[in-house]
């Protein structure tokens, strides 16, 4: 694997659309789980709604837009040379 390859998969792997994503489907599911799993009393409260499950379906779509996002427009990783060229253009600070 060259360096370049590695310093693709290093921007992609901390892109910040896929750990949103990833925390929106989590959460999507343990509050579809727990909306499936409300008792009357629950869906009572929220005057006949199963306000949980809605919402967990909600951040299930909100999270699957956002890794959708991230991979169809991936994050290209900078050229470390044309920055290194930067750096020694400006000099030090």
């Amino acid at each position: 694997m060259s360096d370049e390859t590695g310093r693709r998969r290093v921007a992609r792997l901390f892109d910040i659309r896929r750990i949103i994503g990833a925390l929106f489907l989590l959460y999507g599911v343990i509050l579809s789980v727990v909306g499936l799993l409300d008792d009357k009393a629950a869906v009572d409260k929220a005057e006949g709604v199963r306000i949980n499950l809605w919402t967990g379906i909600a951040m299930i779509v909100v999270g699957a837009v956002f890794l959708l996002w991230e991979r169809l427009r991936p994050l290209d990783a900078p050229d470390a040379s044309h920055s290194e060229e930067e750096d020694t253009e400006h000099g030090p600070a």
